[in-house]
């Protein structure tokens, strides 16, 4: 199957993995990351996220978990700088964020495709395991 095709036929776990993995800009809006302190806030939601990434698409059974999950974390990146674009002028009166560099538009793309990898390696070596 082709990535449009996985793409496609996944849309829609694909766009709620991505959604799911807002929950750490929420957070640090909100200053819930503060509370818990940034260092470690995000790595632990990155690891919750990351777990819960796993879990789903290991539950679902699909044969493309490698794929769906790069494409999911291409999905938050995307939610993310759409997110910093829209709330960035509210809460700081001016735009901040990737929106203003190309170049960090495209590390927030390869960072987040590189986690969706790593986290769809896992999941295939759980689903080689337990089959």
């Amino acid at each position: 199957m082709t990535n449009l095709e996985v793409f496609k036929n996944n849309i829609g776990l694909i766009l709620g993995l991505g959604a799911i993995a807002l929950i750490r800009p929420i957070m640090k809006i909100t200053g819930i990351m503060d509370i818990i302190g940034q260092q470690f806030g995000s790595i632990l939601m990155t690891v919750i996220i990351s777990l819960v990434w796993i879990f789903i698409v290991v539950k679902k059974k699909s044969p493309y978990v490698i794929r769906i999950l790069v494409f999911a974390g291409i999905s938050y990146a995307v939610f993310a700088i759409i997110l910093s674009g829209i709330l960035s002028p509210i809460l700081h009166g001016e735009l901040q964020g990737p929106l203003t560099n190309p170049f960090a538009i495209i590390s927030v793309l390869v960072t987040n495709i590189i986690w969706g990898l790593l986290s769809g390696f896992i999941a295939w070596a759980l689903k080689k395991l337990t089959v």
